[in-house]
């Protein structure tokens, strides 16, 4: 194949060949050229580009977890204020070790034994770039020739993306919408081998809003426990949660199973932008050191990039001084925004919540496509959505279920009323009962 400037490509796709005989060894990877269609960000870039520019209406963002733009979300005065108190204070104008300040480790260690019946050490704790770095870091160390990873279906397309870069073999293990979206305890007996290494659960949930109970969590350990592999706890929703269900850390269970728990700053404090999250280990049995984890842990925070060293600098401050007013502000607003989002979806023929969110910032619902004309799939309804009624909401198929949606209701209550009678409005349009 030759393009306009003769350059010839080779079939192999592994040299490129210019007429004057130079081969270029060089090509992507193609491990990272990912459609862009299997990636949140991807799909919400798409149909952002589907939006009809003449409409003079706001667009109306459902798609993602980030309530920051709009100013009833604002993080703490006190958190803006420990940024700038170590900005200005040019004590962290350095690198940092590269796990992190002892500083911020040690606030965070403190900040989650509250709710642990047993202590964290600075040692157990790592600083990352948000949680995101948190799974890359945690799949990475993982992941050796046949090792498999179970992962929830619907869950966080990053860990599938991660996985797949890492060559980890994965398999999906369903939760269960009739039962609040529960693991599929059989299934994990089922799928797992002497080649799992791991299971992820996210808790409070993401996309279903869902907030797992101890007893659970309890015996989503043993099940981990008898098959022989760690959990790997995605709590970068901590307490976040609005329903009957407090919030439970899988870290409790450390010492049934080992526990590599990720969360961050970035939703309770509503700042996802500042990118400072944590990878901890939930092991009072030390089996994780024997294994050589840790060390695997700390091999590769050496050869990767660290967050700000101020942002570092900062999170003292934000975990110690933040008051409790502020959570509960946060949470109050959840509730308020998820219910009615629950009482405008019941108001849609089309769409069935088959479980209220109790915590996150997200909700699962069901097409029914047979009350839709012209409509093919999830895919279709969302960019239809957004061209018609500038309605931006994320596909189901994207976070591993076709013909559903995720929704979320973190954004101001007169935004979220006006998105949802807009959706109200299309779904009439194309109905086939018309």
């Amino acid at each position: 194949m030759e393009n306009g400037n003769g350059l010839k490509i080779m079939e192999n796709g592994l040299n490129l060949k210019l007429q004057n005989g130079t081969h270029w060894g060089f090509r992507g990877n193609r491990d990272l050229d990912t459609p862009p269609e299997i990636t949140i960000r991807g799909v919400l870039g798409m149909l952002k580009d589907t939006l009809e520019p003449a409409d003079p209406r706001p667009t109306i963002p459902l798609g993602h977890g980030d309530p920051s733009c709009f100013p009833s979300f604002r993080t703490a005065e006190v958190a803006e204020k420990a940024v700038a108190d170590a900005l200005h204070s040019a004590n962290f104008n350095s690198y940092a070790p590269t796990a992190g300040l002892p500083s911020a480790r040690r606030a965070v260690a403190e900040h989650l034994s509250v709710d642990l019946p047993y202590k964290l050490s600075v040692d157990d704790v790592y600083i990352t770039i948000g949680c995101t770095q948190a799974i890359e870091v945690a799949l990475s160390v993982l992941a050796r020739p046949g090792a498999n990873i179970l992962l929830p279906r619907p869950g966080f397309p990053v860990y599938e993306a991660r996985a797949a870069y890492s060559h980890l073999e994965i398999r999906f293990f369903d939760l269960l919408p009739e039962k609040g979206w529960d693991v599929d305890l059989d299934a994990i007996e089922d799928l797992a081998d002497e080649n799992t290494v791991a299971m992820v659960i996210i808790n409070p949930g993401n996309p279903c809003g869902n907030v797992f109970t101890y007893q659970h969590l309890e015996k989503v350990a043993e099940t981990a426990r008898k098959l022989g592999f760690l959990v790997i706890s995605d709590e970068v929703y901590h307490h976040l949660t609005f329903g009957s269900k407090p919030f439970v850390p899988m870290g409790v269970f450390g010492d049934i199973v080992p526990v590599l728990t990720l969360g961050s700053i970035s939703k309770r404090w509503i700042v996802p932008g500042w990118r400072v999250g944590w990878l901890v280990i939930n092991d009072p049995s030390g089996i994780l050191k024997k294994t050589r984890i840790v060390d695997c842990i700390k091999g590769y925070l050496n050869i990767s990039a660290d967050p700000a060293t101020f942002i570092q600098g900062a999170l003292p401050q934000i975990l110690e001084k933040t008051k409790e007013d502020f959570f509960q502000k946060i949470i109050n607003m959840l509730k308020n925004t998820s219910d009615i989002c629950d009482q405008r979806l019941k108001e849609i023929d089309c769409i069935t919540c088959p479980h209220k969110a109790e915590g996150s910032m997200f909700v699962m619902v069901k097409l029914n496509l047979g009350l839709l004309e012209d409509i093919k799939d999830d895919m279709d309804f969302c960019f239809k959505l957004a061209k018609e009624e500038s309605v931006i909401v994320l596909p189901g198929v994207v976070v591993g279920l076709k013909n559903w949606l995720r929704i979320t209701f973190a954004i101001d209550p007169f935004s979220l009323e006006d998105a949802l009678g807009r959706t109200k409005a299309f779904c009439q349009r194309h109905s086939n009962r018309k």
